[in-house]
């Protein structure tokens, strides 16, 4: 976690946003609930079904754990962050093509690069060799953090945004050559909602336990919607950018808001990473909306958790806590089943997607999006 912040943001924007998701919702509304005699797969395809997870953060070089994520079916991918509490970006990085040497056919890895010099002579430069550099070692694609936007100032102390001048350049470069941008921007909108209001029980428990971090009791940092928009400017500024939001694009409140995202900027995607209790809140009121919602954008969504391995965490043990939440989401995008899940105080219903859904938020999708990826037999 960063230390976030709050600004207001302009009506009209407001105003806009509003309008976009009430025709985005319009849109995927009349969608089927459920075709007759649709495939589906059952708790049982479990480990048998090609996956990817699109969304951890592995910090040890020894394959154990890449290993028995194979035997469920699984291949990952790691993305390195820009995050004073994980190793340094250089050590991330090291770990990654250690791992994606070792075993190529079921690792891929995101490369990043600091900001905390952004305002100096020298950083543009230095930062494309970085990711060029990267890129020759086999990243996929670049991380870029909510830092940008949570905690880097400049020199007048002021926080800076996502779409500040100084990254236009790198963000065209990366338009221009094609490479997918990975972007991290604000919280969950929790954040700026006081603890009983907020709408998982994992956000209550965080930020009861850091206030320092809970923005609700920081006024003086920018608005969630002040952090959206930055991040929307930035992407309609680079209308050909690979752009993928990390986290559900931080739009995991409302499906209706992901969709006029989704609407809006028609070549980015979502990973679902870290939210789908969100997904499940919201199924709570109105699971067919969800559904549908699923259903819509099956080409845009990519299947992540952001699960993250310690230096010294072994493999099995990070396999401990990792393959309940797999299995617990599989229940979740497969079955009808109800049952409990932590995020939540009451029961969920499964969506029961087709099959094809299934495969394209599973593999197919994060396949397309990194093309270079996971490409050599075993």
């Amino acid at each position: 976690m960063t230390d976030p912040t709050r600004t207001p943001v302009p009506a009209a924007l407001l105003a806009a946003a509003l309008a976009a998701a009430a025709l985005s919702a319009a849109a995927f509304v009349a969608a089927p609930a459920r075709a007759a005699g649709e495939a589906r797969y059952t708790m049982a395809d479990f480990a048998k079904v090609s996956k990817i997870d699109a969304h951890v953060h592995l910090h040890n070089a020894d394959p154990a754990f890449v290993d028995a994520a194979h035997r469920l079916g699984f291949k990952l991918l790691t993305i390195n962050v820009d995050y004073p509490d994980f190793p340094p970006l250089d050590d991330q990085q090291r770990v990654a093509i250690a791992l994606r040497d070792a075993r190529p056919a079921d690792v891929a890895w995101a490369v990043s690069f600091s900001s905390d010099t952004s305002d100096q002579p020298g950083w543009l430069d230095a930062t494309r060799r970085r990711v060029d550099a990267g890129l020759q070692a086999g990243a996929v694609g670049v991380k870029v953090w909510k830092n940008i936007g949570m905690s880097l100032r400049d020199r007048q102390g002021r926080l800076v945004m996502i779409d500040d001048a100084r990254f236009a350049p790198l963000f065209s470069y990366f338009e221009q050559q094609g490479i997918a941008l990975l972007g991290h921007q604000g919280e969950p909108h929790n954040c700026w909602l006081p603890l009983e209001k907020m709408t998982v029980l994992n956000d209550r428990e965080y930020f009861a336990h850091h206030p320092q971090y809970h923005m609700a009791l920081h006024p003086e940092m920018p608005s969630w919607e002040a952090q959206m928009a930055a991040r929307d400017r930035m992407v309609a500024a680079h209308p050909k950018l690979k752009f993928i939001g990390m986290h559900m694009a931080s739009l995991e409140r409302d499906v209706d808001e992901l969709a006029a995202f989704l609407d809006r900027f028609p070549l980015a995607k979502v990973d679902l990473a870290a939210r789908i209790g969100q997904l499940q809140a919201q199924s709570q009121k109105d699971r067919e909306k969800v559904r549908r919602f699923m259903i819509q954008y099956q080409d845009r969504l990519l299947y992540g958790t952001d699960v993250s391995q310690a230096p010294q965490q072994s493999g099995a043990a990070l396999m401990k806590e990792v393959e309940p939440v797999w299995r617990m989401h599989w229940r979740y995008f497969n079955t009808e089943e109800t049952f409990q899940v932590s995020d939540l105080e009451q029961p969920v219903r499964g969506l029961g997607l087709p099959k094809a859904v299934v495969d394209k938020l599973y593999h197919v999708n994060a396949e397309r999006s990194f093309p270079a990826a996971w490409k050599a037999a075993r």
